[in-house]
């Protein structure tokens, strides 16, 4: 449900003209009672409030019919308005009339050249008719209301207007319902309640209370009469349209499949229990994150129809234009996705807010999602393989999470995606919006047969939320460039087989290093910020001596153990192909000395050894800081040609790592952690163990092959 708790001077709570309706102190035993006439009082509007009776559901459903739709079954509400062909036949009708008027006034504005003039007044006859059509529609339109690249500014002003101002019910209708859900009078329970709503929305609406057990101050929503009966109607006729759309338009999409998938969550939302037990749990996963508020739940009064949790005090984030809580929100959904895979699938602007002590507040927990293990490496691997070009794997990827069906030609589809994507992410990853990786996606979507699995139309809401919040005060943000470097560190850091070698997979290609993938991948997981230190400055902005302490105490712990074990090997490496230039360059000094040797090739280095030893040199960048140098192509490029043809004395000159380079590391050693220190004492050990074995390997090829 859309309700936000804002702080503002026409919702203050008890500061608006009329004073909280206070009760006085209970008896010890008291029979439970109907509301007190001055709480029916409070209320100037009758049983039915505007809403409901242009919505079309002035209908209840019977107690068996509503027991039946506990959790969404589209056979028993099919089953239950069969018997109900009048409803149904009158809300048709409705919805054609409606949407028929609205659309014929647009194609009149064409006619007549008037669109331009008419383009706000058309804006604001949307907002009112998807109000007057219900709930389902409301629910619909709260999900585009955040997208300020994809909606006209005047329709997004009249869309977001639908998150927490619907015209609210009737108050003493709300009481009594609370009452008959909690089995108490109401003065039981609350000494002071708001005489009017502070908040109203599509599903219900939001009172602040004071508990009488402790004087804790609450958000109690109430959820609106008949509005199961008047969703469960609209979803039976979507899905039906659905179905003719899909046949009509030969969709590849299973869109009755993506609705049912949204009925379910909105069915689910509607279960308070559910979204007490669901807040809990957000709270135990997320509530620690740096500068992220959850509110509590109280679950002893919640009931299907009533929820109580703390109240918090804020304003909407996109009313504040907060870039840095807008990073909190991507680290907090890059958690929710891909660590725990239990997320909030309804963050829209209404469900976020800034604190009155500048924290991002998540509200309302109707709506979440499960994201499974296998498609959160699938997801991941995505990204990987899309930031690396691997269009190839990038396919396999897409079959993985269900896009694309197995049988599916692998080779036009890799061509056909390097078309798509080439031009996005030429841009770099901190360019890349969704609108990039949409653009030209459509015609290819089509032509592969490619699905929108049912549950990736939730988890691409939930990301492209934030997004939209952030580009409405920042144009140029974009979310998957700040997803980015969480998804870098969750590769480098993993245990699972999968990403192990998907992390391979993207380091070798034919047996050779690829350095530059390393230096991407480190670079952006060092923009990564962790939980505990969640920071307004990135990363880039520390000097080099504090990038190379983030690296060497991400590279000597438990998790980066795995990263580590593939630095040393190829550090080895190098070394190796370092004795080689030496011992080559001793034997070349020698021959020189020699009659008739100087014309003569000792060398024994091969083109492998060249390139062990350019990569040896970029490690020494790395781990020195110069991560930002060692990665561009321009560095590349001089070491690359400046080796060729060097002779083998001036190679080991070239890549011993000059002293300025290595003092950096041994001051930065002594601040380490204690654990990383003796973690660094076995590293020489190992590299020499590593160097050893390569050398005896070497020499028996030698002897004996």
């Amino acid at each position: 449900m859309s309700l936000s708790f804002v702080s503002s001077p026409s919702f203050r709570p008890f500061s608006t003209a009329r004073p909280p309706v206070k009760f006085p102190t209970p008896g010890k035993l008291r029979p439970p009672r109907p509301p007190a006439a001055a709480l029916r009082a409070s209320s100037t509007r009758g049983e039915s409030d505007g809403f409901t009776q242009k919505s079309g559901y002035l209908f209840e459903l019977s107690t068996s019919d509503a027991n039946a739709l506990v959790d969404y079954n589209i056979k028993r509400i099919a089953a239950i308005y069969r018997r109900k062909p009048l409803i149904v036949v009158r809300r048709l009708v409705q919805l054609a009339v409606t949407f028929g008027r609205w659309f014929g006034a647009r194609f009149v504005d064409e006619l007549t050249e008037k669109s331009d003039e008419m383009f706000e007044v058309r804006a604001a006859e949307l907002r009112r008719i998807l109000q007057e059509l219900g709930p389902a529609y409301v629910k619909i339109a709260q999900a585009v209301s955040s997208r300020s690249d994809l909606i006209p500014p005047s329709y997004l002003d009249q869309l977001s207007l639908l998150q927490d101002r619907i015209a609210p019910f009737s108050t003493d209708v709300a009481l009594k319902t609370i009452e008959k859900e909690l089995g108490l009078p109401i003065d039981l329970v609350f000494s002071e309640i708001s005489p009017e709503p502070i908040a109203a929305a599509s599903l219900g609406q939001v009172y602040q209370a004071r508990l009488r057990s402790s004087g804790q101050l609450v958000a109690v929503k109430v959820q609106r009469p008949g509005v199961q009966a008047a969703i469960s109607l609209d979803i039976l006729i979507l899905r039906y349209v659905a179905g003719i759309i899909k046949i009509l338009g030969k969709f590849n999409s299973d869109l009755q499949a993506v609705i049912d998938e949204w009925a379910s969550s909105l069915f689910r939302e509607m279960d308070y229990v559910n979204e007490a037990r669901n807040g809990i749990k957000f709270r135990e996963l997320y509530g620690d994150i740096k500068d992220v508020v959850v509110p509590e739940m109280y679950q002893e009064y919640t009931t299907r129809k009533v929820i109580v949790m703390e109240w918090i005090e804020g304003q909407k984030l996109v009313e504040v234009k907060d870039l840095y809580l807008v990073e909190v929100g991507v680290y907090c959904s890059f958690r929710q996705l891909l660590e725990c895979g239990f997320y909030h699938a309804d963050p829209h602007p209404g469900n976020l807010l800034r604190t009155d002590d500048g924290k991002l507040a998540y509200l309302d927990f109707g709506m979440m999602g499960e994201f499974r293990k296998e498609l959160q490496l699938g997801f991941i691997e995505a990204c990987l393989h899309l930031v690396n070009r691997d269009y190839d794997a990038l396919s396999e990827d897409f079959v993985t999470l269900g896009f694309l069906p197995p049988t599916a030609d692998r080779e036009a589809v890799t061509n056909a995606l390097t078309g798509v994507f080439k031009d996005a992410i030429a841009k770099g990853i901190r360019n890349i919006s969704f609108g990039d990786l949409s653009g030209n996606l459509g015609f290819t979507m089509y032509k592969f047969k490619f699905q929108i699995p049912s549950y990736f139309s939730l988890v691409i809401r939930s990301l492209a939320v934030l997004e939209g919040i952030a580009i409405s005060f920042d144009p140029n943000y974009k979310v998957l460039g700040s997803t980015y470097p969480w998804i870098a560190r969750k590769v480098l850091t993993d245990s699972s087989p999968e990403l192990k070698s998907s992390l391979i997979s993207v380091l070798y290609k034919d047996g050779v290093f690829r350095i530059d993938r390393l230096e991407s991948l480190i670079s952006e997981s060092l923009r990564a910020e962790t939980k505990k230190a969640l920071v307004k400055q990135p990363v880039e902005a520390a000097g080099s001596k504090v990038v190379m302490k983030q690296l060497l105490s991400f590279t000597l712990t438990e998790k980066g153990s795995f990263i580590r074990e593939i630095l040393l090997q190829e550090v080895a490496k190098g070394l190796d192909a370092l004795g080689l230039a030496t011992m080559d360059s001793v034997a070349s000094g020698a021959a020189a000395r020699i009659p008739f040797a100087a014309s003569l090739s000792l060398s024994s280095m091969t083109e492998e050894d060249r390139m062990n030893l350019i990569v040896l040199r970029r490690l020494s960048l790395l781990l020195s800081g110069g991560v930002k140098k060692a990665s561009t192509n321009t560095e590349v490029t001089a070491i690359t040609s400046s080796t060729n043809g060097m002779a083998p004395t001036s190679l080991v000159l070239y890549q011993l790592p000059p002293v300025q380079e290595i003092m950096p590391i041994l001051s930065v050693i002594t601040e380490l952690p204690q654990e990383s220190q003796q973690q660094l004492l076995s590293v020489p050990v190992d590299l020499f163990g590593r160097l050893l074995s390569r050398a005896t390997a070497r020499t028996i090829r030698r002897v004996f092959l």
